[in-house]
């Protein structure tokens, strides 16, 4: 089959103008009004109805005037100012609004010379599903928005942190003084002992308490990617990268809150670029020219020795001056025991809820359960407590739970009794033999609970220590539920 070229004109600027004669001829006939102004944004012509429309019954009285003057609100003078058009908007007007439509006109040389706009429906019925998924969009962006800005809230204030014996009300009274100023903080001690707590708190009840709280665990991203993490990417700056992106925590942290635990695992090289961002405030993400400007507070906290880690060279020395402005350490539970009733209880009352939450009753403990529990050296703090308390709420058949009982889910017998207060084993008026299995258990669990302490809970640098495999270590961690 052969093409029949004979009707096709030879003068192709026909056929353009052709297409502009009939496209402006569809829209005038079926838009709802057409108007055209000059560069000066003077109306030149006006079709009838859209005169009519604003008040003139003959389109001549309108052409000269400003566009303002013979439609309120008009945007022409917009389009022919900026060259740029506005492809879809509402007009209001005394009536219904009407969708419209603005395009500039340019000269051959690419000059504006005036603009033509097009009333394209006066009823919001043609463009009701566009609205609908457009309103739904919206919804959804605001629920999400709303959503992302609860998570960097404060989730803890500090009563969140519990207790009145005179360590505990130390540190509340540092804290709380910590929050008036600005300066960073750094909290220190051992794994579980509320230093996230805290830095929840210190935000809180600081000044930038209604901008974000955006934390990172440090020693729980790869090297490799914790310069991302901190200060964002371009688009196509590594391999793998996100095509749109990436923005860093220091960005979404900017006027609140930047908590970093587990400091002490961060790696030299990026410590010297984090103390450049703390002197300068100022950075540049990954793979861009782009500099932004920061303002963050820190709130710093870790597990380690961080003066042990300076003096060993693992620790920039001015990287932890400019942290240990304002000091806070949270003590381990034995060193605040007469705060562990009030901690109980005040857990038991938020697990008991959970666990059970059609259930009137309350878990209490016997006297001896809590003598038990201030006897025991709670190496992981007032997260292991929890974590005991948890397992008895899950698993005991009575609301009333004893030494004994309790202390099944304080790891093995031995563990156990090798803490015993005096009198406890004669109160229950029972004994009980332990296995072989049971004391080697025992053994190994405080053995490796004791290794995690002393590497400030990092789990490969204890496996190291003792001897063992770092994927051994995780899995005898999990087997004896230890925490980290």
């Amino acid at each position: 089959m052969h093409n029949d070229w004979t009707h096709v004109p030879v003068d192709y600027s026909d056929v353009l103008r052709r297409a502009m004669d009939s496209l402006f001829k569809t829209f005038e006939n079926f838009s709802e009004g057409t108007f055209i102004v000059d560069k000066e944004a003077r109306v030149v012509w006006i079709n009838k109805r859209y005169a009519a429309r604003f008040g003139f019954s003959d389109p001549q009285e309108a052409i000269g005037r400003d566009c303002e003057a013979v439609i309120p609100n008009s945007l022409m003078r917009e389009v022919v100012t900026t060259g740029k058009p506005i492809l879809l908007d509402l007009l209001e007007t005394d009536r219904e609004p009407l969708v419209v439509t603005r395009l500039p006109l340019k000269d051959d040389f690419g000059q504006t010379v005036g603009a033509i706009g097009f009333a394209l429906f006066d009823e919001m019925k043609a463009l009701t599903p566009l609205f609908s998924h457009y309103s739904r969009v919206q919804q959804e962006l605001i629920a999400t928005r709303q959503s992302l800005a609860q998570a960097r809230r404060a989730k803890y204030t500090f009563a969140s942190f519990v207790g009145t014996s005179a360590a505990s009300l130390d540190v509340k009274r540092q804290a709380r003084r910590a929050a008036q100023v600005d300066s960073p903080v750094l909290l220190s001690g051992e794994t579980g002992t509320g230093k996230e707590l805290l830095a929840h708190a210190i935000h809180g009840a600081s000044t930038r308490a209604a901008r974000p709280l955006v934390s990172v665990n440090v020693a729980a991203i790869p090297d490799t990617l914790l310069e991302v993490e901190f200060f964002g990417a371009a688009a196509g700056a590594y391999t793998g990268a996100d095509r749109k992106g990436r923005v860093g925590k220091f960005e979404l942290a900017d006027g609140g809150t930047l908590f970093l635990d587990e400091i002490g695992d961060m790696p030299l090289v990026l410590q010297g670029k984090l103390l450049r961002v703390l002197q300068e405030k100022e950075f540049e993400p990954l793979g861009s020219n782009r500099i932004v400007r920061t303002d963050v507070r820190i709130i710093a906290a870790t597990s380690a020795d961080l003066p042990a880690l300076v003096a060993s060279g693992r620790f920039r020395a001015d990287l932890f001056y400019r942290l240990n402005v304002l000091s806070i350490h949270a003590p381990p539970l034995r060193e605040r025991a007469g705060d562990i009733e009030a901690l109980v209880y005040a857990m038991l009352e938020e697990l008991s809820a959970d666990a059970r939450p059609r259930h009137a009753g309350q878990f209490v403990l016997h006297d001896d359960a809590l003598r038990l529990l201030a006897a025991y050296s709670w190496p992981g703090n007032v997260r292991e407590l929890r974590n005991v308390l948890e397992r008895a709420v899950m698993l005991s058949d009575s609301e009333h739970i004893d030494a004994r009982a309790l202390g099944a889910f304080m790891g093995t017998a031995s563990a156990v009794a090798s803490r015993e207060p005096a009198g406890v084993a004669e109160e229950t008026g029972e004994s009980h033999i332990m296995s072989y299995a049971e004391a080697m258990g025992g053994f190994e669990k405080r053995f490796l609970a004791e290794a995690l302490r002393a590497s400030g809970g990092r789990v490969a640098e204890a496996a190291q220590r003792i001897g063992i495999g770092r994927a051994t270590m995780y899995k005898k961690i999990v087997a004896l539920g230890i925490e980290v």
